[in-house]
């Protein structure tokens, strides 16, 4: 990669040009070179893989591999893989299978790198988690909606998934993308579900227009952005945002549960929220980098790895970018699940066992969100192996 462009795009200031802009912000940053090395862990003795590998293996065979699964599979220890398979076909009718190299939606799991790019520009202080969505778009109607209220879901903005499947809202032979969404709310006054910050909803909308603000800080469209600034650096060399008019039939398919392929539909050209395409492999290199410092700095982590949501009682919980579930006794599971067309995935970080757990599927099965069960193999979580769901 070029260097020079990194840190050149890493220092640039915030787009200044007429009223779109974000309030100065002092002490920007360079992010480091060395920022892009992954951290180093005990190696694991050989019995304890061994035993953690047959354990997993069984679980596999008898809650992943039925049913015809079409997909991949990965859990690691201190970033050390103790079990992948990969299995089914990336293109049925042509009966290319899926291996390491495969590329596969990740529906939702999005979220977590979109939000790990604006985690990192507020570490390098291009803008702040208080910047208000307005200080870039000032003709958008809602002037209390932040960083933050978009990174947990707490915006009251409605789902654009809903509102656009409305015939007098948008012509469903064109093409939806981000701006358009942006300007759909701006111009209509689309109304909000709620008082802003005042409680959690689940929202693609959200991270549609966190797209848009990389857009605005970084200078770049957000699939470039994302692939100089965060999938070159960590080397993710099978990960991409997903474009339709250029890659419309150059992408893995996905499809229902009896191999009907799903085509694109008018909503397949927003990102953000969706449409990046990766490997279990390269989100492992994500979560290691997350144990970085310098890939993510213990402030900006501390905030993310935390809940803002506590309206209602209860384990689950939304942190920046990342779902968590709490519980009484202090233990805690960061993950985020997905489901776009077929694509069904999950992908968990137990933090504090360094464990990563990674299940995608390019055909329609909610088997992958079983992969929370095996964190009982690492440490005193509420599930047991042998649970039936």
């Amino acid at each position: 990669m070029n260097y020079r462009l990194f840190l050149f795009l890493l220092t640039l200031p915030i787009l200044s040009c007429k009223k779109e802009i974000t309030p100065p912000i002092s002490e920007k940053r360079e992010i480091k070179k060395d920022s892009l090395v992954l951290p180093q862990f005990n190696p694991l003795d050989a019995s304890y893989i061994k035993n953690k590998k047959k354990a997993i293996s069984n679980f596999y065979e008898e809650n992943i591999a039925i049913d015809d699964f079409s997909g991949s599979f990965l859990v690691a220890k201190n970033g050390q893989i103790l079990f992948e398979k990969y299995s089914g076909y990336s293109n049925y009718s042509t009966k290319e299978k899926i291996t390491a190299s495969s590329s596969i939606h990740l529906a939702s799991i999005s979220k977590v790198m979109t939000a790990t790019l604006i985690l990192r520009l507020v570490d390098a202080k291009k803008l702040t988690l208080e910047t208000t969505l307005t200080s870039f778009y000032p003709k958008f109607p809602y002037k209390d909606i932040t960083v933050t209220s978009l990174l947990t879901h707490r915006s009251g903005l409605p789902n654009y998934l809903y509102f656009t499947d409305n015939d007098t809202i948008w012509d469903k032979s064109k093409t939806l993308t981000n701006k358009d969404i942006l300007n759909i709310i701006s111009s209509k006054k689309v109304a909000l579900d709620f008082i802003p910050n005042t409680k959690f909803s689940y929202n693609n909308t959200n991270y549609a227009l966190l797209a848009l603000i990389v857009e605005k800080v970084t200078q770049l469209p957000f699939p470039e952005a994302m692939r100089t600034l965060l999938f070159e650096p960590l080397q993710m060399k099978d990960t991409f945002v997903f474009e339709i008019e250029k890659q419309k039939d150059n992408v893995g398919k996905n499809y229902k549960s009896t191999w009907e392929e799903i085509p694109c539909n008018f909503q397949d050209g927003v990102y953000g929220d969706k449409n990046i395409y990766s490997t279990p492999r390269d989100i492992l290199k994500l979560d290691l980098a997350t144990y970085s410092d310098d890939f993510l700095s213990k402030e900006i982590k501390s905030k993310a790895y935390k809940g803002y949501s506590y309206e209602r009682k209860g384990v689950n919980n939304y942190g920046l970018g990342i779902r968590l579930r709490e519980w009484e006794d202090g233990t805690t599971m960061f993950y985020h699940n997905g489901w776009w067309h077929g694509n069904k995935t999950s992908y968990i970080t137990l933090k504090k066992d360094t464990v990563t757990m990674i299940a995608l599927s390019n055909k329609y099965t909610s088997k992958v969100y079983q992969i929370k069960r095996l964190s009982s193999l690492f440490g005193d979580y509420p599930f047991t192996i042998e649970d039936e769901e």
